[in-house]
């Protein structure tokens, strides 16, 4: 697989958050486009159950991160990253996102349209039930909010995305849990790079969230997002902002 690049000539990594999903993730690595990818990155957030040998069986190197967090698990999966990385695709493990959809969501990247791309579950097809109320209020908020200040249209703030390894690098993620995505939608609004959204399927997931599914974890996760945007928001721009070239 070291030797599998994008149609564009570029390689593609895919890192995926888990867990305890050794029901989901065989699903999802069964449905990836492997022949499009470099690599697969499973990153195992403290799993107790098959997680890491359904990853391996399916073809994916797992690297650990016991410090809980969905932010802390992307950002280890950062950190094992190939060299030869060029495009950096983050999914989840639920198999609530359609894997087969990853070429169109990386072709704006390879045609040179943008340096980030949101998979839109809101302008895609997402399944009855699949994204709960609160879900669809939250974001909707989260959007708007993020129109406010940032002067970015976005629809979504769908884990599903890729962005250019060099403007992954510049941008400094620096999230460990709930305010990871919209962190990298901030980021990459106020460096002024070019930006896409395609709209990607969705259906309900396997199991119960961690997030959306428990009352816990809504708050929290709706709490750091706004915080995170009003962070952002409020603070004065540094003199420099980050200007990593778009990838051609």
């Amino acid at each position: 697989m070291s030797d599998s690049h994008s149609r564009s000539g570029r390689a593609v990594s895919v890192i995926i958050p888990a867990i305890n999903e050794e029901e989901s993730l065989p699903l999802v690595l069964a449905d990836l486009p492997w022949d499009r990818l470099h690599e697969v990155i499973v990153v195992d957030n403290g799993s107790t159950d098959a997680t890491v040998e359904v990853a391996k069986a399916g073809g994916a190197r797992v690297v650990h991160e016991p410090r809980r967090g969905y932010g802390s698990a992307c950002l280890a999966g950062i950190a094992a990253l190939s060299p030869e990385c060029e495009i950096v695709v983050f999914l989840d493990g639920d198999y609530s996102d359609h894997p087969d959809e990853l070429p169109k969501v990386i072709a704006p990247i390879e045609e040179g349209r943008a340096a980030m791309v949101i998979g839109s579950r809101t302008t895609g097809g997402a399944e009855p039930g699949a994204l709960l109320p609160q879900a669809r209020f939250g974001n909707a908020l989260a959007v708007f909010l993020l129109r406010l200040f940032f002067r970015q249209r976005y629809t979504d703030l769908g884990p599903f995305r890729a962005i250019g390894r060099r403007e992954l690098d510049a941008i400094g993620m620096v999230d460990t849990n709930f305010g990871w995505t919209v962190e990298m939608q901030i980021k990459v609004a106020r460096a002024g790079l070019p930006i896409a959204e395609v709209p990607v399927s969705y259906r309900k997931r396997i199991g119960q969230s961690k997030i959306t599914g428990t009352v816990r974890g809504t708050i929290g996760a709706g709490y750091k997002i706004l915080w995170t945007i009003f962070r952002y928001g409020f603070a004065p721009r540094p003199e420099v902002e980050p200007s990593p070239s778009s990838s051609s």
